[in-house]
């Protein structure tokens, strides 16, 4: 007699493909690594397939494993979307939402709109951590990471929420030391501070009006978060773009090219992979999409 199988390992083999490892798979499902291990197992005895290959280092899907994830998964993240919704609609969202997003942005938009999220859903823990990199999501258990720009990498899932300007600003110690440019094309004899989330952290578009000219910048100093790019361009480092509320936040940085225009920046949700969106997550993307139109 064939043992019936049990459908439950199936999201432990789910979690065990999208985090890499049974480690990071017991991290993800709040289990133990043997535990994992022995459903995978069992698994793969009723199905009579290897589903991965395991060096003492890592484990690899199979062919066999591969077409198992890639039949399965979507159905699976269907079906948690549907209980998902079903139990939403029951009840006030609960467990805990972890959401990362660049210090500026945090302290500026996220903080309040998630204060203001969380008093709505009483139930619901929230935790939030800043950081301008997109962390590996799945291994430091992040449900939710808000970016900032354009997104370096196009495989991210992402859904874009909103605009903000662009300006390019400088300290008056820079100005006064360098001279003040009062064309854009003039900033490639200056000093850019270089921001390497972006795609292109030398190459930018101005327009006014039906004139448009790109500029291709040089820098000596490189940065990773807008906090030290802010700092650098205060101190008189250099000059760079930056977003138009930070002006308002510091009277002291100049504003420059006041009459020309920089492609506006994105602000973006970016999601774990996976195609299914918990119901916490959707929840709060759909109020801070709507509380980033109003503020």
């Amino acid at each position: 007699m064939i043992d019936e199988l049990d459908l439950n390992n199936l999201p432990l083999f789910i979690a065990t493909v999208e985090a890499g490892s049974f480690t990071g798979a017991a991290d993800r499902l709040g289990c133990t690594k043997t535990k994992v291990s022995l459903k995978i197992r069992a698994l793969e005895k009723h199905l009579g397939l290897t589903l991965f290959s395991r060096t003492t280092r890592q484990v690899a899907l199979t062919e066999a494993g591969q077409r198992l994830y890639r039949d399965c998964q979507p159905l699976l993240a269907q079906l948690g979307e549907t209980l998902s919704e079903a139990g939403t609609s029951a009840r006030s969202l609960s467990g805990s939402l972890r959401i990362t997003a660049p210090m500026d942005h945090m302290t500026q938009t996220l903080a309040p709109a998630a204060a203001a999220f969380g008093r709505r859903q009483p139930d619901l823990s929230i935790e939030l951590r800043s950081g301008d990199k997109v962390a590996d999501m799945v291994q430091e258990g992040i449900d939710l990471a808000i970016r900032m720009g354009w997104l370096k990498d196009s495989t991210l899932r992402a859904q874009k929420l909103g605009e903000f300007d662009q300006q390019v600003m400088a300290s008056p110690d820079y100005l006064r030391e360098f001279g003040t440019p009062r064309h854009p094309t003039e900033l490639s004899h200056h000093r850019w501070i270089e921001f390497t989330p972006l795609p292109t952290p030398l190459t930018w578009s101005f327009s006014r009006g039906d004139e448009q000219c790109q500029v291709q910048m040089s820098s000596r100093i490189k940065v990773d978060s807008t906090g030290a790019l802010l700092s650098l361009v205060r101190s008189g480092a250099g000059l760079s773009a930056m977003a138009t509320v930070v002006r308002r936040e510091d009277s002291s940085l100049v504003r420059l090219f006041e009459d020309w225009q920089l492609t506006r920046g994105g602000i973006y949700a970016v999601f774990p992979p996976g195609a299914f969106i918990p119901a916490k997550v959707r929840a709060f993307v759909d109020f801070y999409r709507t509380w980033l139109a109003q503020h």
